[in-house]
This record gives C-alpha cells, structure tokens and sequence, in this order.
C-alpha cells in the first residue's frame, strides 16, 4: 500500500501545523483521511494535510456506539464533540465545540425524504440568534454516495464547500475505500467541521452504521 502519513513518526505524533485557514488562504485545503487510529488496536480517523501533517484525529471511534465521538487535533486537543441527539425519531446528531454538551453548534439530521434521493443529510444552525425563528435554519445540504466515497457538501445557496473523492493511485498502486480525500473552501466552512460531516457520514452510512444503532437507545 502507498504511504499515507509521510510526516508522522511511529508513535503517530507530529508537529502541530498553523491552522490550515491561515496556510491556504482563500485557497481549498485538501486533507488526506485515514479510517484508521494511530493508536495500537484502537479505531477512529487519522487525517493529514497536503505535506503529510497530522491536523485532525480520532482515536474513540468505538465510544460512537454510545453516541459520542471527539474530533480532536495533532496535539490531542478537543476540536468538536459529536453527540447523537437522544429521544429523536430519525438519526440526528449535534455538534459541539470542544467537549462542551450545552449549546450546540449545528444538528445534522440523516435525509429520509425519499423524494430527494440525492440528499444524504441536512445541518442546521443551533448557534445562538440561529434558532429563534420556529422553523431551523438549514446552512449545509450533503448530497451523493458516501459509501463510493463520492459526495459534495452545498451551502443554502448550492455553493460548494466541501467534498469528498477518492485518492488517486500512486505509481499505478491504487489506495483502499478507507482512503480518500477531503476537499475544503476554508473561507465557506471550517476545516474541522467539514470533517466532523465525514464522521457522521461514516456513521450514517459506513459499515459503523450497523454497529451504532444495534447499541443506540434512540
């Protein structure tokens, strides 16, 4: 298999790197994601920018199958907080920063419309001004296939901010399903919640997916 992580040592730690705004500017910043853990037998996601940086990771996918996972960055600090909303009647989760549980920052809710079969889930604002109006405010709208790993994320004005494609081949070596890119308009919508969208696609539509709701109590 290709190398992944070209800058991270054995142990999986790296140099923090600048916030990725502040390296690319206006320009898309494209990350490299890993459906695997650095650490010894632990599952999760290990995420690289485009000089082999380690930027984000999880390391307690597992935790996911009772509701809560945390993005956290190269230095193991808590970015975003994903918790899986309880007593809801559809797959819906809410994003927090850091590892706060009061005052969400967005839900994200799975599309069970059959009539827009291209939707595969909305986020809605929660912040605080967002949500006085009765009806939610929809911000994101994720469409496509997650499973082939060929899916866009489109602002209210169907602008897209951020996507996900597979990894090309290196050297005619191809990369597995569990290696993919993740392509980001920083000045549309933040890196690291652009990745949080990644972990919930994966347990909305992965092979997570099966696992979670055989424990979720929702």
């Amino acid at each position: 298999m290709p190398k992944v992580y070209p800058n991270a040592n054995a142990k999986g730690s790296a140099a923090a790197p600048k916030p990725l705004a502040d390296n690319h500017g206006n320009s898309p910043v494209v990350l490299t994601v890993w459906k695997k853990s650095l650490l010894f037998n632990c599952d999760g996601f290990t995420v690289f920018d485009n000089k082999g940086n380690l930027v984000f990771r999880v390391d307690n996918y597992n935790a996911g199958t009772q509701g809560e996972i945390v993005l956290m960055d190269a230095s193991g600090n808590s970015l975003l907080t994903i918790r899986r909303k309880r007593l809801s009647l559809s797959d819906c989760w809410l994003v927090f920063e850091g590892e706060t549980d009061v005052h969400p920052l967005f839900s994200v809710k799975k599309n069970v419309n059959l009539l827009n079969s291209k939707s595969l889930a909305q986020v809605y604002d929660q912040r605080k001004g967002a949500v006085s109006s009765p009806k939610k405010k929809v911000v994101y709208e994720i469409e496509g296939s997650y499973g082939q790993r060929c899916c866009a994320v489109y602002d209210n004005n169907h602008r897209r901010v951020a996507e996900i494609k597979r990894k090309e081949a290196v050297k005619g070596v191809a990369f597995g399903i569990d290696v993919f890119r993740l392509i980001v308009q920083p000045d549309e919508i933040d890196p690291s919640m652009a990745m949080a969208l990644v972990i919930l696609l994966d347990q909305m539509f992965g092979a997570s997916y099966i696992i979670t709701r055989r424990f979720s109590t929702c």
